[in-house]
């Protein structure tokens, strides 16, 4: 289906070649403003070199050439040299028959382009909390919408499984839990290491401080702290490969992975590729080698290895450490290459939050030296953070919303207004349970979706689960309402059809035209990288279906042939609704 904004567009060349001579002439077309008549709205100012009259004149001349030949153009009028075409009841109708009929409607072809979207990129020291659920809600819905929009799309995820963050979990659990494991204590895998890495932090600022009440400088003692020069000391044991560093590694690393599948699997999100950058590193130290050898890389007296970005306007980046163990960046240069090597890529977009910003400016920079032909692919999606009301969420200090936890407080608040608001007539256990899962999760994506990935968010739990607001229980009731209706059309035996005599209400003609910029939505939401776009317009589309039925009979409707059209439409649009919200990754229920 061609967008109406293009259709018209190209009408419009054909009568400025008809009536002027002119043709391949670029025209200017929006939507038209919701105060003015019409639909489409074109500007007729970048004409009159061609028309040499008024841009009056040439706007009734085109409107007049347009109702004339066009039989879809139902009437224009012309504003101040905007000329507002206004599309006849038979297009409309004709639309939403080519919607109702088309079962992938909103689909878009294989456009036989690869990219691959990395998400999620957890550290193997902590479990997933609430900034992590903005990057993997962000990165799933991201993919599946680049998928809608054409695109073969590889999920990718990469794990910071090595480091001096991860030893730093391992000190700890060596000195203070005395062989204990994650079913000893009764705790999920990923909360049993980060309640060490945690107790890292403790013991460190407790060693600080002594050393700092025996005269020391802070920054001296910040450098000394006992357990910090064993994690340093580990680390670089960890890169020798020693044996008892490697296996008690592998250890609690499995012990964090059982934790981050279960989060994963309840979360509704999986991934095509994993990656670890425990077997990366190594291709990233070989680039720095590689860097060295051409002169883009320096090696400075302590043995470090730094890029010199300052005619750049940067600064110098740290590659490798004097001790010969690698940064993040050396990872990241190992993993890129392994990528693009590993796939044809057209893309390859990283879903980090903002505080990264200058790590990927970087990272794009450095393969630009190295004379990499696919450094300009690489595109960093950078996202707001998650605050809370009393500020930012620390690791280190514990003072996070955990991810499971907060997934368990959604569904405990979905069941509590559920049971408020009445919404479990004649539902069993299972089915009820089944509704809380649904709409808990469905509060949480929608709420941390429907902002704007470049901004910074709040994050409210009671509000996102209010099913009068913005929220996803609105759009996911909305869509069990309409699934109530058509249960009850199917047992009075009416059948939906989408064709009909009489005309059709402004409202109908409004929720035909958001149906059908669907399709335009999705590729405006793929090309800016932004689910928020799909959750507005979802909610947009929910608010016409409960005004309109607010205002007109449907079941009620005397006229069997205006009351299964009207079922139709309701139909399409719980249709659209569900491919929208299925993007986001939010299950719609059939009844509530």
């Amino acid at each position: 289906m061609i967008f109406l904004e293009d259709y018209i567009a190209n009408e419009i060349t054909k009568a400025v070649e008809a009536l002027y001579g002119a043709s391949a002439v670029k025209v200017q077309t929006s939507s038209t403003k919701k105060d003015i008549e019409g639909d489409v709205t074109a500007v007729m100012f970048p004409l009159l070199k061609l028309s040499r009259k008024s841009p009056e004149e040439t706007g009734e001349e085109i409107g007049a050439w347009l109702a004339a030949n066009l039989p879809d153009v139902g009437g224009y009028n012309v504003i101040k040299g905007f000329l507002n075409v206004k599309m006849s009841d038979s297009y409309w109708k004709k639309s939403f028959r080519e919607i109702a009929s088309d079962g992938s409607f909103g689909e878009r072809p294989a456009n036989g382009k690869t990219v691959m979207v990395e998400f999620s990129s957890p550290n193997t020291n902590k479990p997933l909390h609430l900034g992590h659920l903005r990057n993997i809600l962000l990165g799933w819905s991201v993919s599946r919408l680049l998928e809608a929009d054409g695109y073969r799309v590889i999920k990718a995820n990469l794990v910071n499984d090595r480091g001096i963050h991860i030893c730093k979990s391992m000190v700890a659990w060596i000195h203070e839990a005395n062989g204990a494991t994650p079913s000893d204590a009764g705790v999920k895998g990923d909360h049993f290491v980060g309640d060490y890495y945690v107790l890292f932090n403790d013991i460190y600022k407790r060693q600080v401080s002594s050393l700092v009440e025996g005269g020391m400088a802070e920054d001296d003692a910040r450098k000394n702290a006992p357990i910090m020069k064993e994690a340093q000391d580990m680390l670089v044991r960890w890169e020798q490969g020693d044996a008892d560093t490697i296996a008690l590694w592998k250890t609690m690393n499995s012990w964090v992975y059982e934790g981050f599948d279960k989060t994963y699997s309840d979360m509704g999100v999986g991934f095509d590729r994993i990656y670890y950058e425990s077997q990366t590193y190594l291709l990233g130290k070989s680039i720095v080698e590689e860097g060295l050898e051409k002169g883009v890389f320096e090696r400075h007296p302590d043995g470090s290895v730094w890029c010199d970005l300052t005619s750049d306007g940067l600064d110098s980046k740290l590659l490798l450490r004097s001790d010969g163990t690698s940064v993040y960046m050396t990872q990241d240069l190992g993993t890129a290459r392994k990528r693009f090597e590993e796939y044809d890529l057209d893309g390859l977009i990283y879903v980090v939050g903002n505080e990264q910003n200058y790590h990927f400016q970087v990272l794009k920079l450095i393969f630009k030296k190295l004379g990499y032909p696919w450094a300009d692919r690489i595109y960093h999606l950078s996202y707001g953070m998650v605050e809370l009301p009393d500020g930012k969420m620390k690791s280190r200090e514990g003072t996070v919303v955990d991810a499971d936890d907060l997934i368990g407080r959604m569904y405990n608040t979905a069941m509590e207004v559920s049971r408020e608001l009445g919404k479990l007539d004649g539902m069993d256990k299972d089915e009820q349970d089944r509704l809380f899962g649904m709409l808990g999760l469905g509060a949480l994506k929608y709420f941390i979706i429907k902002v704007d990935p470049k901004k910074t968010m709040l994050f409210n739990p009671k509000e996102s689960i209010d099913f009068n607001g913005n929220t996803g229980p609105f759009i996911q009731y909305t869509h069990a309402r309409i699934k109530s209706i058509l249960r009850k059309a199917d047992a009075a035996g009416y059948v939906p059809s989408a064709s009909m005599d009489a005309g059709l209400l402004p409202k109908e003609v409004e929720i035909i035209d958001r149906l059908c910029r669907y399709p335009q939505r999705i590729s405006e939401a793929a090309s800016a990288y932004s689910p928020a776009m799909i959750a507005n317009y979802c909610y947009d589309l929910a608010k016409e279906f409960n005004q309109y039925y607010h205002d007109v009979p449907v079941l009620r409707e005397p006229d069997a042939s205006v009351r299964d059209f009207r079922l139709s439409l309701i139909g399409v649009i719980a249709r659209v609704l569900s491919k929208a919200m299925g993007i986001l990754g939010i299950t719609l229920p059939e009844r509530m």
